[in-house]
């Protein structure tokens, strides 16, 4: 009997009303507190970066409120300088928010080596296939007197004589001498 007196008394109805209301003040200055604590609708647009040389970077970040981080550099661009940004993300024109972290891919120094394949006493046909799969490129074929027509005698690389698994950078040129199938 006390319970029903106490669910239809005018206390139960006070305290109910003071639990909604705090509930809504308290939503209400969370809300409004981390507008402010995470600058709501106030953002940066990522600026163009490719091409940018990595000794400059810094500075240019500073002055824009973002930090980097350089996440690979392996792939080899030749069309941009070295040690410079290939590509960004968030991309060039994003919006992001003060001191985002914008995450780079860097052009190397250069290709990387890659070991000669041995070339020697194989077709040119097999030699060419060779050297295409490992990354390298066909240069000048030339011919010496030798029994065996078309068969890799020796390999060059810019006019001097290699020997194979010596390392080479990725795109160089090999050259080939062959036998013309004479005496």
């Amino acid at each position: 009997m006390n319970f029903l007196r106490f669910l239809f008394s005018k206390a139960l109805y006070k305290q109910l009303l003071f639990l909604c209301l705090s509930i809504f003040v308290l939503f209400w200055a969370i809300s409004f507190s981390l507008k402010l604590i995470t600058h709501h609708q106030e953002y940066l647009e990522v600026p163009d970066l490719e091409g940018v040389a990595i000794a400059v970077l810094p500075a240019i970040m500073e002055q824009e409120n973002l930090r980097f981080e350089i996440i690979d550099s392996t792939r080899f661009v030749p069309d941009l300088p070295p040690l410079s940004v290939i590509d960004h993300i968030p991309a060039a024109g994003s919006e992001v928010k003060t001191n985002r972290k914008i995450y780079l891919t860097v052009n190397p120094s250069g290709y990387r080596q890659i070991t000669v394949p041995n070339l020697i006493q194989i077709t040119k046909r097999n030699a060419e296939s060779m050297i295409n799969a490992v990354g390298f490129q066909l240069g000048d074929i030339t011919y010496k007197d030798n029994i065996g027509k078309d068969m890799v005698l020796e390999i060059a690389h810019r006019g001097k004589l290699i020997t194979p698994g010596i390392l080479l950078p990725k795109t160089s040129k090999i050259d080939l001498v062959l036998g013309n199938g004479k005496r």
